[in-house]
């Protein structure tokens, strides 16, 4: 799940020595995220995922991290990037790929304190491109509005981390694997997360579902266990595209 794994070569932008670096013209698609069967997302995105995909917590035990939407069934397969590049039409992009070809280096503490990282991949010598520094030296458009969307990114990342504190520590999470029935009588296993264990939440007392709701933890793991219901859906999406 780490955020460098659909980056190529990001380096860190500097407005000196990139005066003239343009990105490609047009949409840029996404056959990078075509690998990976699953992507973080931060608690303002779970109203808009759930309608897609399963919402699950990434990783097992102590190692909990981010809630993360499944989109595959396989390791090295995304089920909702198309052969052209371009993302299933009409499904929820997570805004882990729609930084993309931006992100965020590490600079201070502040989520609005961090360097603008580019990857290599995305740019181009001609004339073309779209520059991101103007001959002032000032922030293109394209760049202001890159840098805009990942201090928003940044900000709800923190928010979710706070979250996701608070329900790990209310003890709800359990490992899960699941097994997806396939056309044919075919079956898959899904594994290496973590859902909220139903039968612990409503052992919860009354103070603890307080201090849930009271946070807004508690809507978020309702939307999470509905949107389990979507992993069949992977299953029905997979069959279609096998047979295209």
């Amino acid at each position: 799940m780490k955020q460098l794994l659909i980056y190529e070569s990001p380096f860190v932008l500097n407005r000196e020595q990139h005066k003239r670096v343009r990105v490609k013209a047009g949409d840029l698609g996404y056959a990078f995220a075509r690998d990976l069967n699953s992507a973080p997302i931060t608690a303002v995105e779970f109203a808009p995922a759930s309608r897609d995909y399963p919402i699950v917590f990434a990783g097992e035990g102590d190692n909990v991290t981010m809630p993360a939407v499944l989109t595959g069934l396989t390791s090295d397969s995304n089920l909702y990037v198309e052969a052209d590049g371009q993302w299933a039409e009409g499904h929820y992009i997570p805004a882990f790929f729609r930084r993309y070809p931006f992100v965020t280096g590490e600079k201070g503490e502040g989520a609005d304190d961090f360097n603008v990282c580019i990857d290599a991949p995305a740019l181009t010598e001609e004339d073309t491109g779209i520059r991101l520094f103007e001959d002032s030296g000032e922030n293109s458009t394209l760049l202001e509005h890159a840098v805009t969307f990942l201090a928003d990114y940044q900000r709800e990342v923190e928010r979710t981390q706070a979250l996701m504190k608070q329900i790990v520590q209310s003890g709800l999470l359990e490992a899960k694997t699941v097994r997806v029935e396939r056309e044919g009588g075919e079956s898959q296993t899904i594994s290496g997360f973590s859902v909220v264990d139903e039968e612990r939440l409503q052992k919860l007392n009354g103070k603890a579902l307080a201090q849930l709701a009271k946070t807004g933890a508690l809507g978020f793991i309702y939307v999470h266990l509905l949107s389990l219901a979507n992993v069949q859906r992977l299953a029905m999406r997979a069959d279609v595209i096998r047979a295209r």
